[in-house]
């Protein structure tokens, strides 16, 4: 058996040490379940980030050749799946840019003067918690009618459960600039999530898991 066991959460320091070894090493074993255990979840990024799914794939296979070639750079000490995430959306941009010309970042939303929604640090309630699993099970089919930017954080926020710190890191973008992508990204479901969102939003506006 595997010394690699991969049952406790990624993004416990002792964990990541472990997969960072792993990969220094460019460790067969520890890959393979790396790719079990991330395949759905690096697919449905791709797909939601890119809008398209022969691409998606084709960046799925690229990403995991990156993490084979650079798996020295992963030191351990953050969760595997936001620099996983990273190295994937750096292979959307560059896939973008030789296409199009045109960055992720650049297909914004244009700035309306209002000010990003602050989120502060606090435990949600058991209600909160299922309202954002109803959430999540909707946001598949409306996903799509977001900005870009504005879909990836709230991909990553409501269906991958990262921090607002970690989604920052994954996007290379200021903390406030994803504050207020999520914001706005949740404002334009609105229409087509009802009353969960009100209450996501009603939520946020009372301070949300940073």
């Amino acid at each position: 058996m595997s010394s690699y066991i991969l049952t406790a959460p990624l993004w416990m320091e002792k964990e990541g040490a472990r997969i960072a070894r792993g990969l220094r090493k460019r460790d067969s074993e520890l890959l393979d379940r790396l790719i079990e255990l991330y395949q759905h979840r690096l697919l449905r990024y791709l797909y939601f980030l890119t809008g398209r799914k022969e691409l998606a794939e084709d960046i799925f296979q690229e990403t995991w050749m990156r993490v084979l070639e650079r798996g020295h750079q992963y030191n351990g000490k953050s969760r595997f799946d936001t620099w996983l995430f990273a190295i994937a959306r750096h292979l959307v941009i560059d896939n973008s840019r030789k296409k199009t010309g045109v960055s992720l970042e650049a297909m914004t939303e244009p700035d309306d003067g209002r000010t990003p929604m602050e989120f502060a640090c606090q435990r949600t309630s058991p209600y909160e918690d299922v309202s954002k699993a109803q959430i999540a099970g909707q946001l598949n089919t409306v996903l799509m009618q977001l900005e870009p930017v504005q879909r990836e954080v709230v991909m990553l926020r409501f269906q991958e459960e990262l921090s607002l710190d970690e989604i920052a890191d994954v996007t290379n973008a200021p903390l406030s600039t994803v504050k207020s992508r999520l914001y706005r990204g949740l404002e334009a479901l609105k229409p087509a999530l009802g009353d969960l969102m009100d209450f996501e939003l009603a939520s946020t506006s009372r301070g949300g898991k940073k």
